[in-house]
């Protein structure tokens, strides 16, 4: 090899590990960018669940009254509040996300029956 076609194969060499560095760097940007969207999105998702648990722990304080005034399904603030009584001292309720349809949180609810609040 004569000393240009070496000093060629060299900057050769030197632009391809360039290019390789490069991408490299590229892919670890895109990789951590992917990751802090992703740990922002699981935080949005835990603040929301972590709001619609607070809203259903006073629900779960209400008087049947009160949840009977609220059956089926409504709007309330972010969410859809959907409340159910398959039976006479059982209340469904469900917070679901009004923007993604998403059911964040739900549970079930004891009240004793009506026939027997009065009597004791």
């Amino acid at each position: 090899m004569t000393g240009r076609s070496a000093a060629g194969a060299v900057l050769l060499e030197v632009v391809v590990a360039l290019a390789i560095l490069a991408l490299a760097g590229v892919l670890a940007v895109s990789g951590t960018s992917q990751a802090m969207t992703s740990v922002r999105l699981a935080r949005e998702r835990e603040e929301a669940i972590s709001a619609a648990s607070r809203f259903l722990d006073r629900v779960a304080l209400w008087p049947r009254e009160d949840l009977d005034r609220r059956l089926g399904r409504r709007r309330q603030g972010p969410w859809i509040l959907v409340t159910s009584r398959p039976v006479e001292t059982l209340y469904l309720v469900s917070l679901i996300d009004s923007a993604t349809s998403e059911t964040l949180v739900e549970t079930a609810l004891y009240r004793q029956g009506a026939d027997t609040d009065a009597g004791g």
